[in-house]
């Protein structure tokens, strides 16, 4: 594409999410491409190493609030929490600065599917929309349906059944916390209101792309018939953000250590750490814990067991012996690539559905919080650390992430997405 764009990038969550749409972003502006970057105020920092033109959305506090919040990670409230927090507070603020920024036949938006100002945009200033599925679970499907929790209801039913309880979904749970709200916000700009939001809406008619590979997430025919699958993007900020000294004097100090993290913004995880030490000190085995509340940790810490408050994945990764995390489809990826067998705990979210697919894949195992004991970890570690199965797949799993161009190929269906919105 000879022509520049104006490229508004959207990302609305925590560093999981906000980190591969820094790479888009990035590999956007390589291209010849103006972006701004619309995200939480607390990823300024970030942005402003990557040197990124930046919008920020919110306060750090409002951030820190919603982290905070329990219910965020449960696994039935947490969809509330989003779409109180996330989704509807930032419904008016996104669609005035979209309005404000765009320059109509030179701008494109990339966003999330929970952007919905962005979807609303694209309906009333005709602005052209991809929407970008960094997890498969935000395409629904009721031949191959992801997991969307324990128990796993919906692939227990047959299908005609799955059909119903997604509408049923959709009804009693989706639409009272969503539709009045967002048509009342659509009435406003002379739109008429939507139903099943989460069905069909959500997903740009122009473009959507998942930002995942079709080994870990086949696509499925009842997808939309726009879903492009483009592979991981796997941006950590490697490049801008030095790894700690500390960091090499640890790693060289003994064998390859097992890395245990709850996630970016996990703040209430102090049971995951707490049985995660008594895991290293029962196996003996040196551990490496990153959160950045640090009041999560037991004291002391076991002398084998290292913390930081963030290491770029690819930093530390290829030299770990395995990975015990929270099942973020970033993090996922990030273990993935790097070829390390992992063990997932996941709450809520995209997790359990990542989880799924990692043990559907061989590249690890996962466990239920409430399963998350010392000696059951103990069990699942040691078959993980000594299964020649997992190895190899994770070996493979690893060449095939390095041979996947997901940056490259994103880039590229956003430029023809303008390329076709400019032709008509």
């Amino acid at each position: 594409m000879n022509k520049p764009i104006t490229a508004i990038v959207i990302a609305l969550g925590s560093a999981g999410d906000v980190h591969p749409n820094v790479g888009l972003a990035l590999a956007l502006r390589r291209r010849g491409h103006r972006v701004i970057f619309l995200a939480g105020s607390v990823f300024r920092p970030m942005a402003e190493r990557a040197g990124l033109e930046f919008i920020g959305l919110g306060s750090d506090e409002e951030y820190y609030e919603a982290v905070r919040d329990p219910d965020i990670w449960h696994p039935y409230r947490a969809f509330f929490v989003v779409a109180r927090r996330l989704i509807l507070r930032w419904l008016r603020p996104l669609y005035e600065i979209i309005e404000g920024l765009m320059e109509p036949g030179r701008t494109v938006i990339t966003a999330p599917g929970t952007a919905f100002a962005a979807r609303i945009a694209q309906e009333k200033l005709g602005v052209p929309l991809a929407t970008i599925h960094l997890q498969p679970i935000m395409l629904r499907s009721t031949i191959d349906p992801g997991c969307y929790g324990f128990p796993d209801i919906i692939n227990h039913l047959p299908r005609p059944l799955r059909s119903f309880y997604l509408r049923a979904v959709d009804r009693f749970l989706i639409e009272r916390l969503l539709a009045a709200e967002t048509n009342a916000f659509r009435a406003e700009h002379g739109l008429p209101p939507v139903r099943r939001i989460w069905d069909r809406w959500i997903h740009s008619p122009q473009l959507i792309v998942g930002l995942f590979p079709e080994w870990f997430a086949p696509s499925q025919p009842d997808w939309p018939p726009n879903v492009h699958l483009a592979g991981f993007p796997l941006w950590d900020e490697s490049d801008h953000r030095a790894p700690p000294p500390e960091l090499e004097e640890f790693l060289a100090a003994g064998e390859p250590p097992i890395v245990f993290t709850a996630g970016s913004a996990m703040a209430q995880g102090r049971d995951f750490f707490r049985v995660s030490a008594e895991v290293c000190r029962a196996s003996g085995r040196r551990g490496l814990f990153l959160t950045q509340f640090p009041e999560q940790l037991p004291q002391p810490l076991p002398a084998i067991v290292g913390h930081f408050s963030y290491i770029p994945f690819s930093e530390v990764l290829p030299r770990a012996a395995a990975f015990v995390h929270h099942g973020g489809i970033g993090t996922t990826a990030q273990a993935l690539a790097a070829g390390v067998p992992q063990l997932v705990v996941p709450l809520a979210h995209d997790q359990p559905d990542n989880a799924v697919r990692v043990r559907r894949l061989g590249a690890g195992d996962f466990l239920l919080p409430r399963a998350y004991k010392r000696n059951t970890v103990l069990e699942r570690l040691s078959h993980l650390l000594q299964s020649p199965d997992v190895l190899e797949t994770c070996r493979r799993r690893a060449a095939d992430v390095v041979a996947g161009h997901g940056l490259d190929e994103a880039c590229s269906l956003i430029e023809d997405l303008c390329v076709s919105d400019q032709s008509r």
